[in-house]
């Protein structure tokens, strides 16, 4: 080969780069631009934010030391962020931790209180951006109104300390679904990170998924145990919701759903709202959580956006289209996802699944429509009974 050969097959990639990365770029501003359009129309109702619990923590339940009116760079949620994420409805995440051994139960219900009262006052400070929703006609409603849907969610069966009457209450002050287990067991559930004790449900858990049945709350299956989430799919007479959990056949950890289940989930009608925890997104961050701290050595790795598309796309396929949804669990998380890194980035997941070929109607379904759909037929279910 001549040298003039040699040079012009050096200089052409450098002539034709600039070139085709303005198109990828152009390409890329496309699809978000497309992105922002679908999530105007259908914005998406995430399934778990934990801002109510960074109150607690960070402001000593003073809603004015985290103003959402303001930016936040302590915290993933404000409202600037919420809109340019195009977020119309959020499950505030009304989470306590699961009591020690020992402790005292009842306290988990105070504690609860406490923080559903913390999501009752944040409407009453921002009227104007929040509305509370109980029904999915609510949801409607608050999005024609321009103001964002909020639900309260429980994020563990302590909350009741084993009573349905606490349960019954806790529904009349705006809980719409409870997660019957979090990192422990609960004296009628195993969870998923727990020795399992009970081998799903007890009796009495059967009995609570009943009377989240009639009572029209839905029941989240996240941080439960496979057995627990089989024996809920068997007893459920309405749709149950995953809140912020994602596949296991792809990150083989205790949170995510294993294949089984998704084949059950059709079914039952119910929904697997995909989470952003990066050691639940990308195997590498879970193996490298595993080890020891000694072990780690070099630089952590990260979990990427195109991995959390990789976890819809599965369960898409397994459970189907109508089955999935987004739970991010943003300010429950203190590592992220790269390119998800706070509540405005949902565009950009949107854009790589449209990358993908995914359409405008079923990203649609993703966001919003499915989990309405599921509400309805809770509220259904508990009008006949």
């Amino acid at each position: 080969m001549s040298r003039t050969a040699r040079l012009t097959l050096f200089v052409l990639p450098l002539l034709v780069a600039p070139g085709v990365l303005a198109g990828r770029a152009q390409d890329a501003d496309a699809l978000l631009t497309r992105a922002r359009r679908v999530l105007a129309v259908t914005p998406v109702i995430d399934g778990h934010n934990d801002y109510p619990w960074e109150v607690r923590q960070k402001a000593g339940l003073d809603l004015a030391k985290l103003d959402l009116r303001q930016p936040q760079p302590s915290i993933m949620t404000d409202f600037a962020r919420l809109e340019a994420g195009g977020v119309g409805g959020q499950f505030w995440s009304v989470y306590v931790p699961s009591p020690a051994r020992g402790a005292d139960p009842a306290a988990s219900v105070t504690m609860t209180l406490e923080q559903i009262d913390i999501v009752h006052r944040m409407i009453a400070r921002y009227p104007d951006r929040l509305a509370l929703a109980l029904t999915a006609d609510d949801i409607e409603r608050s999005r024609k109104a321009g103001r964002i849907a909020s639900l309260i969610g429980m994020e563990g069966g302590h909350a009741v300390n084993s009573s349905l009457a606490t349960l019954r209450m806790m529904h009349r002050l705006g809980a719409r679904y409870m997660t019957l287990t979090h990192s422990l067991n609960t004296p009628w559930a195993d969870s998923a990170t727990d020795t399992p004790v009970h081998d799903g449900l007890s009796p009495f858990g059967e009995e609570v998924v009943r009377e989240m049945n009639r009572l029209g709350m839905l029941v989240d299956l996240s941080h439960t145990s496979p057995a627990t989430m089989a024996d809920a799919l068997r007893v459920a007479t309405a749709p149950v919701i995953f809140s912020h959990s994602s596949a296991r056949a792809l990150t083989d950890v205790p949170r995510n759903v294993p294949d089984d289940i998704l084949r059950l989930v059709p079914k039952n009608g119910g929904v697997v709202m995909v989470t952003f925890v990066p050691q639940f997104v990308s195997r590498d961050v879970a193996a490298w959580n595993a080890r020891p701290e000694s072990e780690r050595t070099g630089p952590a790795p990260r979990a990427t956006l195109s991995q959390v598309a990789d976890h819809i796309d599965h369960i898409r396929k397994v459970a189907g289209i109508d089955h999935v949804g987004l739970g991010g669990d943003f300010d429950g998380i203190t590592t992220v996802v790269m390119g998800l890194e706070d509540v405005s980035t949902y565009p950009r997941l949107i854009a790589e699944l449209l990358r993908r070929g995914w359409t405008d109607a079923e990203i649609g379904k993703l966001t919003w429509g499915n989990i309405l759909r599921v509400m309805r037929a809770n509220e259904r279910n508990a009008a006949v009974r």
